[in-house]
């Protein structure tokens, strides 16, 4: 085994906390008392945030009927089960390859925005690296300075960008704060490894890819997160830097539809046999659009509970 496994297996080691399941000696017995006030308020606090997802669900398969006996309203259980919201919104292909484009920019986007954050990161967490002081001091700059809408826009209109998929990813390709957020985490990292790799005379792009990144799954999953809820919500860059509708993500589809309380995509909905309400059609690509976000999230809870304290801690 060389030094370098050798160091990446200590470094999970070091990761890995036996588990007390013994209560701490600075905690209190519970009281039951409090543990059941606790649980009402949990209880109620979960019930107001499903009450809004369920609300724009239930609404979004309601058909005329039901919409009509609520008042043209939201309602909270549909009487009239109905799909044609669905049905018009995904029989034309206005709204698919909405959805396409945005998973292919999030996808895209966030798996280039990880490597450039994590490269610039762990650049920017070695003591000794070279102008990593001064880069610091721009990085810093970036978070507290924004550069603008009209030098942004010019410099994609210079770069030749305009109305391409490009110009959703590469001016938010690297977040400032996420930098500084997984520098932290690198800096956290125990100097033995690196010791042990540069025994062993390996380069920083190993150090990087086979000792690092392997220890950094915690803080990939929190800022691969972030950015792409980032991507797939934006809608303001898709409405500067794309001059045709049919390379609009869904963001920009949603928004242009609920704001403009307009058709999209008329076609869709002139091809149904009968058109749907405003209302559903609206909570419907409400739907469309939040579905993915809450998909994947579960599979990242487990790394994303454990990322959000970073830095809480020390020692």
């Amino acid at each position: 085994m060389t030094t370098i496994d050798s160091a990446a297996t200590i470094g999970q080691d070091v990761t890995r906390r036996p588990r007390n399941r013994k209560r701490p000696v600075w905690m209190e017995r519970p009281n039951p008392v409090a543990q059941v006030i606790k649980f009402i308020a949990l209880l109620v606090s979960v019930v107001l945030v499903i009450i809004p997802f369920w609300t724009v669900l239930a609404t979004s398969f309601a058909d005329q009927q039901t919409i009509n006996e609520s008042g043209g309203g939201m309602v909270l259980w549909p009487t009239g089960f109905s799909t044609a919201a669905y049905q018009a919104l995904l029989g034309g292909g206005m709204v698919t390859r909405a959805l396409a484009i945005s998973v292919l920019v999030t996808v895209v986007g966030t798996l280039l925005s990880l490597i450039t954050t994590a490269g610039l990161a762990y650049w920017l967490s070695r003591p000794r690296a070279f102008l990593a002081k001064p880069v610091l001091l721009l990085v810093l700059g970036a978070v507290l300075f924004s550069p603008g809408l009209i030098p942004t826009y010019l410099v994609v209109k210079q770069l030749g960008l305009l109305n391409s998929y490009l110009s959703l990813i590469l001016p938010v390709m690297v977040n400032a704060f996420n930098v500084i957020v997984m520098r932290a985490f690198f800096q956290q990292l125990p100097t033995e490894l690196f010791e042990s790799a540069a025994i062993d005379g390996a380069s920083s792009a190993t150090v990087l890819v086979r000792i690092v990144l392997p220890l950094s799954k915690a803080v990939l999953a929190v800022i691969g997160l972030f950015y792409a809820v980032a991507y797939w919500n934006a809608f303001f860059n898709a409405l500067l830097y794309i001059q045709t509708a049919d390379k609009w993500p869904m963001a920009l589809v949603l928004r242009t539809y609920v704001v403009n309380q307009a058709a999209i995509g008329g076609d869709q909905v002139a091809q149904a046999e009968a058109i749907p309400p405003q209302l559903p059609l609206q909570m419907a690509i409400l739907v469309l659009a939040t579905v993915p976000i809450l998909i994947v999230y579960p599979f990242l809870q487990k790394h994303f509970a454990k990322g959000v304290m970073i830095g809480a801690v020390k020692g």
